[in-house]
């Protein structure tokens, strides 16, 4: 009987071997086709090529080997960016989607213009729109978009305004397009804002400074 057992785990032990071994054959020759082919969508062929040339740093040889964090955290540092998407298309491609970031207004830094993102960046870009709202001052990019979401809640639109103008304290004044200036205080924002609204048609200077007043000035 214990012979019988003995034989059993002999045979057990020598397949074990042999599948093993066969395997082991498979996987030491099998060889993965490198990634030839990266498609990228959402940005113009400018900002395409430049965003390949910040990934192809990373091991592109095997579309299994790709760090897929890293290469996220270099798609996000890319200041375009505002969503993005990684496919692994097997068994050589990848496809990355991109959702290119809004132009908002523009800011001079440093002697630089840049574009404010609506992904809270600022964008070093080439080309001039005289359409955004220029900011005067340094304000933090989170007090930027303070003020827009007031402007936007309020009962104008964030493209009636021309220029905003950032103080040390602070405070914003707001230009719109047909030259009237709207004084803004520190606090009470929104409420500042719409009752200034209610005199645009008939004066060109507002000054809501102070609070449940309303200075006028032509």
């Amino acid at each position: 009987m214990q012979q019988r057992k003995s034989k059993k785990i002999l045979i057990y032990f020598f397949l074990l071997l042999v599948v093993g071994s066969i395997n082991n054959i498979n996987f030491n020759g099998l060889k993965f086709q490198n990634i030839n082919n990266i498609n990228i969508t959402g940005l113009d062929i400018k900002n395409k090529l430049i965003l390949f040339k910040e990934i192809e740093n990373f091991n592109l040889n095997n579309i299994f080997l790709i760090n897929k964090l890293d290469l996220k955290h270099e798609i996000e540092s890319n200041t375009l960016v505002e969503n993005f998407s990684i496919f692994k298309r097997y068994p050589s491609s990848l496809d990355i989607n991109i959702e290119k970031t809004k132009f908002l207004a523009k800011i001079n830094k440093n002697g630089r213009i840049f574009y404010v993102g609506s992904n809270g960046k600022f964008i070093k870009n080439n080309t001039s729109n005289n359409e955004l709202p220029f900011i005067f001052g340094n304000p933090e990019v989170f007090e930027f978009f303070k003020i827009k979401e007031i402007i936007d809640k309020s009962k104008i639109s964030f493209t009636e305004i021309k220029n905003l103008y950032f103080f040390p304290s602070k405070r914003w004044d707001l230009e719109l397009i047909d030259n009237t200036i709207i004084k803004l205080p520190n606090d009470n924002i929104n409420l500042a804002l719409n009752l200034a609204i209610e005199f645009l048609n008939d004066h060109k200077f507002i000054d809501a400074r102070i609070k449940n007043q309303i200075i006028l000035n032509d």
